[in-house]
């Protein structure tokens, strides 16, 4: 990233982080513990960052993107605004997610509804989204529309991992719609708000969204991986093998003509005990699925970058090109 860019994109994210905290503070002590309970504990802030980006993508032609659209000091705010939006809709899901995973520990921290319970777990979820809806409705009808639209696909794709595939269903492709509607939605949603403000042309609007979604799929398949191959920070290692989640490298098993392959396969999704989880994950550490999850990886963050030809030739779709390498490295 370039030094006026990357100059930009820090300040822009600092007054994001700032109005994080003041945005959900609360008269009610309680209330306002809970609430920033996780966005105190930090995390990449991946999300806003995306927003920034793609809404500094229009500063190659500044002067017609201002004329197009408004004063280009107003849209850093409608950007701080957005970066908002997407980031208590990421934090509120998370708060909800932990309830569902009955999880103790996040970011390093105890979870909310560990430390709070479950109840006031999913309530200060709610709260974080009304804060973000309160704030969307700023940015006028259309963000409102893609914000209810991407709402919707988190719940449903939350609701189609936690139900898992039918007998009909195809295991990949339903892993696949779970990871679009939980994770890739808001990601492609964060780099669409950035591409509207920017004022980019429609073609180019859609192109970012395809961006977005393709990049979201790279990073949660590597997070996916990540729990195979190493402890994440402030996540045990092997949480999808303890809830019986089959991802990436679980399904490549299952595709092996290799009888043992298909036996562990049905080991996992039968459920383990806490004693075979570090057993079965040097297993799979050790196995061939984890050089093809790899591969795989690399596909859909090469696919993402293949979106950003199509858009101006600046700084921001350079680091956005950078993001999609870093996808692709993760789980190296």
């Amino acid at each position: 990233m370039d030094d006026q860019l990357n100059n930009e994109v820090r300040a822009i994210l600092a007054r994001v982080e700032t109005r994080l905290q003041d945005e959900v503070a609360s008269s009610l002590p309680f209330l306002d513990i809970a609430a920033k309970h996780i966005i105190c504990a930090g995390g990449k802030r991946f999300r806003p960052l995306l927003v920034t980006l793609c809404g500094l993508l229009g500063d190659a032609n500044a002067d017609a993107t201002r004329a197009k659209v408004r004063p280009h000091s107003d849209s850093r705010e409608r950007l701080i605004d957005a970066a908002l939006v997407v980031e208590l809709t990421h934090v509120a899901s998370l708060y909800h997610d932990d309830v569902m995973d009955d999880a103790d520990v996040r970011r390093g921290v105890p979870s909310a509804n560990a430390r709070f319970g479950n109840s006031v777990a999913i309530l200060v979820g709610d709260y974080l989204f009304a804060h973000a809806s309160r704030i969307v409705a700023g940015l006028g009808a259309d963000f409102v529309r893609i914000q209810a639209q991407t709402f919707a696909a988190l719940v449903t794709g939350q609701i189609a991992e936690l139900r898992g595939p039918s007998r009909e269903d195809d295991p990949f492709e339903h892993y696949y719609e779970v990871l679009d509607g939980k994770t890739a939605s808001l990601i492609a949603t964060s780099a669409l708000f950035g591409g509207l403000i920017a004022g980019l042309d429609a073609p180019q609007v859609t192109a970012l969204e395809r961006f977005g979604r393709k990049l979201g799929m790279a990073f949660q398949l590597a997070d996916d991986l990540i729990d195979i191959t190493s402890a994440a920070a402030g996540k045990p290692q092997g949480t999808d093998l303890r809830e019986g989640v089959a991802t990436l490298p679980v399904l490549l098993l299952n595709q092996s003509e290799s009888l043992t392959d298909k036996l562990l396969y049905e080991r996992i999704l039968g459920g383990l005990a806490e004693d075979e989880i570090p057993i079965v994950l040097q297993a799979l550490q050790g196995h061939p699925v984890v050089a093809r999850s790899r591969e795989i990886i690399s596909e859909w963050a090469t696919a993402a970058r293949a979106e950003l030809a199509t858009l101006p030739n600046t700084p921001a779709r350079a680091a956005l090109g950078t993001l999609c390498a870093e996808a692709a490295s993760r789980a190296s």
